[in-house]
Order: structure tokens, then sequence, then C-alpha cells
């Protein structure tokens, strides 16, 4: 399939208002706020990894049974361990629009949700990010073993037991690779990690899917942009046929096997839109993961661009409707 993102017109460094400099670090003009949680009682910062500057913020659900002093909450809550977008280049767990998103549906779905603060690229490349998500699932196993002296929020609410990985775009990327590692880390039976939830996940490859083409100029994430991430994100002189990016490509190629796909992942929802260039490939990685073992929920909306959810509440709460649905349904469970 021929590649015609050369047509196009769209600077996507001028769109973003960055700059890559000579030694691979970025100038990020783009303002985005962020909210620090001492402005929100419902949400809690932990140190994860001082060397790397990672953190974890907590969201406990919105309600007057939960107050700053009353731990009398019998209830426990399933845990959403959440990666948030941005290319892997931009934003943080501490962005205002993800942590609204994350306030949101920590209420909307009776969960607590914990946002990992990653590394970005270029200054820290793949797989930087995924040793990230790697830490913090550690993190929240550590937690689960110190029934006295760990994180109180997760001590008094969380049920280890119910434990899903979320992500949206990029955040979505990492919440797979770090799915695909949880095998190896000797999670269970402590933590439980009952699923993935993959919101609109950003993958990509080189050779153009029909999408990618029909959308090549799309507002939101045209195929330059797209393409421009990827080559700071990925290891110097990688291409995006790289099993991060491409996981359709090596899956059977010794980087994974295949066989194991299913057991490391045992349910997934998959979460796209017709108007998002990406949806060619998210319905791809959907079929390989049935084909691999893996039971798939899918929802495919029709009129969505990516990353809608973060900005039209509208869609949030419908979004929040059907990850309910997957969170408290027992009949996909093994």
């Amino acid at each position: 399939m021929a590649d015609n993102s050369s047509t196009t017109t769209i600077n996507p460094y001028e769109v973003l208002k960055i700059i890559h400099n000579p030694d691979d670090t970025l100038t990020r003009n783009y303002p985005i706020p962020d909210t620090l949680s001492s402005d929100d009682p419902n949400s809690n910062d932990i140190l994860l990894n001082p060397q790397n500057k990672t953190w974890i913020r907590i969201f406990r659900p919105t309600t007057t049974k939960l107050q700053d002093d009353d731990f009398t909450v019998t209830k426990k809550f399933p845990l959403i361990i959440y990666f948030h977008g941005g290319g892997f280049i931009l934003c943080s767990a501490f962005s205002t629009v993800f942590h609204d998103f994350c306030k949101s549906m920590a209420t909307h779905l009776s969960a607590l949700v914990l946002s990992v603060e990653y590394r970005l690229a270029p200054e820290n490349r793949l797989p930087a990010a995924y040793n990230d998500a790697t830490d913090a699932l550690n993190w929240v196993r550590d937690q689960a073993l110190d029934a006295i002296n760990g994180e109180k929020w997760l001590r008094d609410y969380a049920d280890f037991s119910k434990c899903f990985i979320m992500g949206c775009s990029a955040g979505g990327n990492i919440a797979y690779h770090a799915g695909l590692r949880a095998l190896e880390f000797e999670l269970e039976p402590v933590l439980k990690i009952s699923g993935l939830i993959l919101n609109q996940p950003f993958f990509g490859g080189v050779e153009r899917t029909g999408s990618e083409l029909r959308l090549v100029n799309d507002k939101v994430l045209p195929i330059v942009m797209s393409d421009m991430m990827w080559g700071l994100a990925l290891p110097i002189g990688a291409d995006r046929d790289h099993f991060y990016c491409n996981p359709i490509v090596e899956i059977d190629g010794g980087t994974i096997n295949g066989e194991k796909l299913g057991l490391m992942i045992r349910r997934c929802l998959l979460i796209g839109s017709n108007e998002d260039p990406l949806i060619d490939r998210q319905i791809e990685f959907g079929k390989m993961l049935e084909g691999k073992g893996v039971k798939v929920v899918s929802w495919i909306d029709e009129e969505c661009y990516h990353g809608i959810v973060h900005f039209d509440q509208k869609k949030a709460e419908e979004l929040f409707v059907v990850v309910k649905d997957f969170i408290f349904s027992t009949e996909d469970e093994p």
C-alpha cells in the first residue's frame, strides 16, 4: 500500500509546538495545565521511583461516604491501573485533562484508579515507559502484601483480586505491553490482573492501512503526526514494524511466544471508532488477540475522533458504561 503522507501540508512539530533538539530532547511549548492533588481531596500522589521521577496518582470515588478522615467503609473497589495518552511524548498523569477523566471514572465506576506518571520520550525512549508500567504493577503487588503498612487507600478500599490495566492511545499501547509482562513478575495470587481495557490504543506499522489513508489529514491524529511520535518514541534506528509499535509483525517471530499470549491476557475490552485513523490497526489487533485465545470484547463507535472521551463528557460517560459492564461482568471470567 503506497505511502501518500507526503501529500499533506501539516507540520506536526508546529501543531504540537515542540522542537526536537540535537541532544534528542524536546522543547515543549504547548500549554498543558496540571492539577495538584492538594486541590482534590479524592486524589493522592505517591512517589513510585525517585530516580526516574515517576509517580502514581490515586483516585477514589467521590461520594459522601468517603471523607478524608472516614476509613470505615467496608466495601472493596476494583483497581484500575491507568496510563495516559500523549503519543509517548506529551502530557502527564497530572495533566488536568487526564486528572479530570480519572476522577470522573473512579466515581462512575465505583473503582480505585491509579494513574501512572511514566517517563516521556525522546528523553527516555521505549521501553522506558514499559519499565515504569512494570514498576507500577510491582508496587501495587507490594501494597497487597503489606496489610499493615501499605498505602492506606489501597489497604482499606482495594479489591486486589479484581485489577484491570487500562490506557488511552499511547497509554493503551503501554497497557498492552504491561499486560504482556504481568506473567513474568509473579503478581498472582496476591494481585490478579482480570483484564485489559484499551481505548483507541496507539499502534502503527510501515505499511499504511485503509483507515490511515482515508483519514490521512485527520484533524486530531494525521499520519505525519503519528509517524513523528513513533520516530521520537522508538529506539534509535527502529522502524514502525518494531514490536513496540506493530504487535502483529513479530508476535510469532521470537519476540513473544504467541501460544502464551492468552495466559498473559485473559480478557480485553477493545474500544475504537470508525473516525480514528488507527481503527483498522485496532481491529486487526483484536483479531490477533482472539486468535491467540484472548477473550475480546469490542466496542466500536461510528463517529468519535481519536481521544474524544477527554473532551466530550457525554462520550466519556458512554465509555464508562461500557467499561463498568466489562469490569463487573462474570460471563467471561476464566
